[in-house]
């Protein structure tokens, strides 16, 4: 797997931490499983970066200006396509998506990578922008980071970023209007050209009944319609899927579920904590004190339940509901291992467990004969070891044997406040469903999870199966990955666990 080029600067550092999640989030789009995403994602991360460099460093020829170019974002977005391309044409294309690569095979790939002047207007017009103004289009379009968010990072007046984005909105129009006129047209699609524009321009105004026909059946002109209509939302989907290309749209929900996760989580930005405003709803004290409030009245129901359920008579004796807990709780590997016979006369050699034998007939570690034979007929006296070994956890193997799973754990990448990592685990016998069990130890919070469904209550972690990843075969594996932020240590989870039952490391 390719190693991630290393940051030249401060600039280039927090270019890395801003741009990667972006990068692994399109890539993981592109590709068949969490392993490839990540391979991909480094491949790309690496030649998009080396665009940028040559990009900064070199200037127009006679004119004494730098060379247009995409927002670092998107640019990285453009290598991830063009790696699975070149992925597709080394023979490598089992590892990206189907439809992926019957889009590669396509005319409309052929549009992006074509003559400038038959590219998606969306792609020209964003490329015509100052590199601020592009900026600032993609980061509150596209990714739907908050805008006094994205003022900081662009260096502009919070107070005059809803304005300064409406500017550059229209001035985006504009380019891609222009760039609509300069492009091959057939007879067709030319009497429509400016009857486009005019009608996009005002949200009242009625499309002609011819002109909806066309749009419907021309997809340059659908496209240049969509980048018209600053009003109705549809700027952004029109920005990712000219821009990027396959894939734009899904990108697009992506960034936005993930920006309304961070948000959710009390933090407005999801990376600038350190300049939250007090009088923010978001993450100020009125959020605080709303979620004090849910807790206590969540800790005061559940007492109230706890209270309700120890008072209630059940006729279970200790004996009873310790065997029915090792029976709900059998492990996937195969049933517990058999314990070494115990005459049922057989004196007590604990001195805290003659209640609890004299109560049940037998001493309390043989809770659980195995099928077929009864304890304490036809069969040998117990060795000694054997009432140690029968205080074995119910529901684990006991020592010595088999483990229910393996668990691999491979750190991918890691930066200054954040990571990504893949978790690969080996199953002994059939799963229909399963869920993943693990606790950090150093304060490390998951942002992003694929291939698996994420939860976190304070250092514990819950990954469960995703939707198309639920059966595993015996001996089979499933694999999930994850970003995660992490401050001071990045020490690995422990604590793993399959469907609530211990596994062994690989």
């Amino acid at each position: 797997m390719p190693d991630l080029l290393s940051p030249q600067d401060a600039t280039e550092a927090a270019l890395f931490s801003e741009c990667w999640d972006a990068v692994l989030s399109y890539a993981d789009l592109c590709t068949s499983g969490s392993a490839a995403a990540a391979h991909l994602a480094r491949e790309a991360f690496a030649r998009g970066i080396r665009e940028v460099r040559a990009a900064e460093a070199g200037t127009v020829r006679g004119t004494g200006r730098r060379s247009s170019r995409l927002p670092r974002i998107p640019l990285l977005l453009t290598a991830v396509r063009s790696t699975a391309a070149a992925w597709e044409d080394a023979g490598q294309g089992h590892r990206l998506d189907p439809d992926l690569r019957l889009w590669l095979h396509s005319d409309r790939a052929a549009r992006h990578t074509g003559p400038p002047r038959e590219r998606p207007v969306a792609l020209r017009g964003l490329r015509d922008l100052h590199q601020a103004d592009a900026e600032l289009l993609w980061l509150a379009e596209v990714e739907a980071l908050p805008l006094p968010l994205v003022a900081r990072r662009l260096g502009l007046d919070p107070a005059t970023a809803a304005d300064e984005l409406a500017r550059v909105s229209r001035l985006f129009r504009d380019r891609c209007h222009r760039n609509h006129l300069d492009s091959p047209m057939d007879d067709e699609c030319r009497p429509y050209a400016r009857l486009l524009d005019a009608v996009t321009r005002s949200p009242a105004a009625d499309t002609p009944g011819d002109l909806s026909r066309h749009l419907a059946t021309c997809v340059p002109c659908a496209e240049t319609a969509a980048c018209l209509r600053l009003h109705g939302g549809g700027l952004p989907g029109a920005l990712a899927g000219g821009v990027i290309g396959w894939g734009g749209l899904a990108y697009l929900e992506r960034r936005r579920r993930a920006a309304e996760a961070r948000l959710g989580a009390g933090r407005r930005d999801g990376a600038d904590t350190e300049h939250s405003d007090p009088a923010d709803p978001v993450d100020g004290t009125a959020g605080a004190r709303a979620a004090r409030t849910g807790l206590l009245a969540a800790a005061v129901l559940v007492s109230v339940l706890a209270l309700a359920v120890s008072l209630m008579p059940f006729g279970d004796t200790d004996a009873e509901s310790a065997t029915r807990s090792g029976t709900d709780r059998r492990p996937a590997a195969g049933p517990d291992p058999s314990l070494p016979p115990v005459p049922p006369a057989a004196p007590s050699t604990s001195t805290s467990a003659p209640a609890s034998a004299g109560s049940s007939g037998a001493p309390s570690g043989s809770r659980e004969p195995s099928a077929g034979r009864t304890p304490g007929r036809d069969e040998p006296a117990p060795a000694p070891q054997g009432i140690s070994s029968a205080t074995a956890a119910p529901g684990t193997a006991g020592p010595g044997g088999p483990p229910s799973c393996r668990i691999a754990y491979d750190l991918v990448n890691q930066w200054p406040d954040g990571f990504q990592a893949t978790v690969t685990v080996t199953a002994r016998e059939p799963l229909d469903s399963w869920r993943v069990g693990f606790s950090f130890r150093g304060g490390q919070r998951i942002l992003q999870m694929w291939d698996a469904t994420a939860r976190q209550d304070g250092s514990r972690v819950t990954a469960t199966a995703a939707d198309h990843n639920t059966s595993v075969p015996a001996g089979g594996k499933l694999a999930f990955g994850f970003l995660a932020s992490w401050r001071g240590t990045n020490a690995p989870p422990s604590g793993f666990t399959l469907n609530g039952r211990p596994c062994a490391k690989a």
